[in-house]
């Protein structure tokens, strides 16, 4: 069922900031070196809301400015029914179409699971692809990795390992699986599975970083990289 929010980062409704975990859990200084509060928006400096009421009204504040990312996240509490909202997959649908549409690609992943599986509206495998397409385009690594993942099932290798390198190269560790998979059916060579996985390592070594390892220790929601890889 698609998520409010990808692991290894966190929204901020105060603001409509979107910070890595880094940030998020990073000790705040004052200018005389003094450790202070942090629990306040790493950006916009807003203290932490102290009830889910708070945190629903900035989330409709957020809404009426038209944020990409707010719509998006009231799409999700629609199709999962939480936060006071009832379970609506119609509303959902209508509201990521509407972040797709501010570019939010995340939202065009969605509306793919929905229609690939059948979630709230009838399996439609043309639109599932298209969304996919779109959010894949839009940088979304799971819509990339899906896109792979339907290519390898129909047989179509060549297209499916383009797809899974490229998520792999993005971070998205459970397409090394499925490449590796791949080389022990012989539709990929040893060389592919090294290139995937050397290229995943360049990119955990470019985020990496003392804060996000702290934050990822710290807490599973700041974990910014897939275990067992």
């Amino acid at each position: 069922m698609p998520s409010l929010a990808p692991t290894g980062y966190k929204y901020y409704a105060c603001c409509g900031k979107v910070l890595c975990s880094g940030c998020c859990y990073a000790p705040v200084y004052d200018n005389q070196g003094n450790e202070v509060d942090n629990e306040k928006c790493p950006f916009c400096r807003t203290p932490t809301p102290d009830t889910d009421e708070e945190t629903i009204e900035r989330e409709r504040k957020r809404l009426d400015a038209g944020d990409a990312v707010a719509i998006y996240n009231q799409g999700c509490e629609y199709d999962n029914g939480i936060n006071g909202y009832p379970q609506d997959y119609t509303k959902a649908l209508e509201l990521w179409h509407r972040a797709g549409e501010l570019g939010f690609a995340k939202a065009h992943c969605n509306i793919g699971y929905a229609y690939n599986n059948g979630h709230g509206v009838e399996v439609d495998e043309k639109k599932a692809k298209h969304s996919y397409e779109l959010a894949a385009m839009g940088g979304d690594v799971l819509a990339r990795y899906n896109l792979g993942v339907d290519e390898a099932r129909t047989g179509n290798y060549d297209r499916a390992l383009k797809h899974l390198m490229i998520a792999a190269r993005d971070g998205f560790a459970p397409s090394l699986k499925v490449i590796q998979t791949m080389y022990f059916k012989g539709h990929a060579t040893k060389d592919d599975y090294t290139k995937a996985l050397r290229s995943y390592q360049t990119y955990l070594g470019e985020i990496k970083s003392k804060q996000r390892d702290e934050a990822a220790a710290a807490d599973e929601d700041y974990r910014y990289y897939e275990s067992g890889v």
